[in-house]
């Protein structure tokens, strides 16, 4: 099955899909870092450096999938939620790609926040434009906590599929099993014979808050504002910014994570490679979709489409 990837970031999104047996037909992506990173680790995938909302879908007419991240500021509780009033929505031309190229199934995550109240009527109206190109639609809160991921991260996925195979479409379960913050980095933070390596794991005992990506107008990177750090500083994870390097032998105090680190949490295998600088390199971790979580949903997807196929190959 084929997928054509908009927002694709850093890869998080476009991992889940190749685990779950999609074949990338391309993989739309406005940020040059991102784009680098993307051709650094699938060398055969073809990565499109392009807004998407001067995008031409028509070439890839009958793909199985449109899928992507769109972006999470208009909708997120951090902004002022203006919806379709921000100019960084771009719903609209995700449904005008949808009808350009006419998948089967269309996948596409955002924050929580697209789920309040306040947004009823705009999903209303995603949900009726989708419905009139013949798809059946939903939304679902899916925590990676879920997913093997160790941390909560909230994301909100609304999948639309054609009606007809509908019916077939589940929700994953989730696995309510992640390990924690030590389990999960206790070799990295160990990596240089940190002697408080063993200390520490036994205080992350928690899975981790949600890891945040920041904007490129603010500084550095961090692990968030305020709230966020004293729950890091909970797990011993000093979250003022982001280390070169693990601790070393005879290291003081609440170590950093490293971008390596926070790729851990949201679920990256370690040979997924991030290029650019720290603070490019930690941006596309922390903005990532966690790769088991799209995977899980992109299963469920395959298994729903592949009903079709295998009626029309039956007929």
């Amino acid at each position: 099955m084929r997928v054509l990837e908009l927002c694709a970031g850093a890869g998080g999104q476009a991992l889940g899909l190749e685990r779950a047996g999609f074949d990338h037909a391309a993989l739309a992506e406005i940020d040059p870092d991102c784009c680098k990173t993307l051709r650094a680790n699938r060398p055969g995938w073809t990565v499109l450096h392009q807004d998407i909302r001067e995008f031409d879908a028509t070439p890839f007419a009958g793909v199985d999938l449109v899928a992507g991240g769109l972006p999470c500021p208009p909708f997120s509780v951090a902004g002022k939620q203006l919806g379709d009033l921000d100019e960084r929505n771009l719903f609209p031309d995700a449904l005008r790609i949808v009808r350009e190229c006419q998948p089967r199934a269309v996948m596409i995550e955002n924050v929580r926040g697209i789920l309040d109240a306040v947004f009823s009527d705009y999903r209303r109206y995603i949900q009726g434009e989708l419905g009139e190109m013949g798809y059946s639609t939903d939304w679902a809160l899916l925590n990676a906590s879920s997913f093997g991921v160790p941390q909560l991260r909230p994301r909100v996925v609304f999948v639309g599929i054609h009606r007809d195979v509908w019916p077939h479409f589940h929700w994953p379960i989730n696995l309510d099993s992640s390990p924690t913050v030590g389990e999960a980095l206790y070799d990295c933070m160990a990596a240089n014979g940190w002697k408080g390596a063993d200390a520490w794991k036994r205080q992350a005992s928690l899975i981790a808050p949600t890891i945040v990506g920041g904007s490129k107008k603010h500084g550095g990177p961090d692990l968030g504002p305020t709230r966020a750090r004293a729950a890091w500083a909970a797990l011993g994870v000093d979250g003022r910014g982001v280390a070169d390097e693990p601790p070393g032998a005879d290291f003081q105090g609440m170590p950093r994570l490293t971008v390596r680190m926070v790729a851990r949490i949201q679920g990256f295998p370690d040979d997924w490679h991030f290029t650019g600088k720290k603070t490019s390199a930690y941006r596309q971790v922390g903005n990532a979709f966690p790769p088991p979580v799209a995977e899980a949903v992109a299963r469920q997807i395959a298994r729903c489409l592949s009903v079709r196929t295998l009626a029309t190959r039956a007929s």
